[in-house]
């Protein structure tokens, strides 16, 4: 994939952009974030305590990312100082990926018969309403509209060996991506989800039997391949351009036609 700037420059100049979830060079977020800045824009990213930081800090300055900050989504006031920063910094918010979710390990590792209603919360507050709240801080920055975009899986829409309660809640993601995109679409603020095939990430590792999951994958998608981070990051970087200003309420799948086979 293409990184070359003759190819992606100005498709995102003047633009400015809010990524999350980065863990480590090798998360999907970072490969967004590459794409965004190759495409020209201005990038401030988020790490979620002083442990991760070492750990993002490489991509932010690989990026050049004119704001490096904490955020940790279970914090309200943390979350929205991260908002605060950009309007001081910048002045308005272009567009924002949302690349971020956590279940805790029992529940995750266990039959949805079995999670427990602790479990369940946590689960759908970090990985969902994170995505409501960041809606609504994002909202009064895009006065001249903008995009909203999330990160989903498959597991979302048909059942995923292993994949368990992540399941139920990317499905609540992918319904949180189109009544949002109703809601907002009158201020000209787009919603969509991309939706990659696995991929070997820190966070996707915590998924039990993963191996098993991405062999399969390999196996099944009519590409017989996975995808990479810089074609995940390709789309993104599409659906956040104006070149998608016509695309709202979407699922992207990035699977290698994954998806399309039974």
């Amino acid at each position: 994939m293409s990184t070359n700037p003759e190819v992606l420059s100005g498709l995102l100049k003047g633009k400015v952009g809010l990524v999350t979830g980065v863990a480590n060079g090798s998360s999907i977020a970072a490969g967004c974030a590459r794409m965004f800045r190759a495409a020209g824009a201005e990038l401030a990213l988020t790490y979620l305590n002083e442990r991760a930081r070492p750990f993002v800090l490489p991509v932010a300055e690989e990026v050049g990312a004119d704001l490096l900050l904490p955020m940790d989504v279970t914090d309200d006031a943390g979350l929205a100082a991260v908002f605060d920063a950009i309007h001081e910094h910048h002045g308005k918010l272009d567009f924002l990926l949302h690349s971020i979710a956590f279940c805790p390990k029992d529940d995750l590792h266990g039959r949805v018969t079995d999670c427990s209603r602790e479990g369940f919360g946590i689960a759908m507050d970090v990985s969902v309403h994170s995505f409501i709240r960041m809606a609504k801080l994002a909202e009064p920055l895009m006065a001249d509209g903008g995009c909203l975009l999330t990160v989903s899986y498959y597991g979302g829409e048909q059942v995923v060996d292993h994949y368990n309660v992540m399941g139920p809640v990317k499905a609540a993601l992918e319904a949180s991506v189109r009544y949002l995109a109703a809601e907002l679409g009158p201020k000209g603020i787009r919603v969509n989800a991309v939706s990659p095939g696995p991929l070997k990430t820190r966070a996707a590792s915590g998924i039990d039997h993963f191996d098993e999951l991405v062999e399969a994958a390999r196996k099944r998608a009519p590409s017989r391949r996975l995808v990479s981070i810089d074609e995940v990051g390709a789309i993104a970087l599409g659906l956040v351009s104006d070149f998608s200003s016509g695309v709202t309420g979407n699922i992207a799948f990035v699977d290698g036609g994954y998806h399309v086979v039974d």
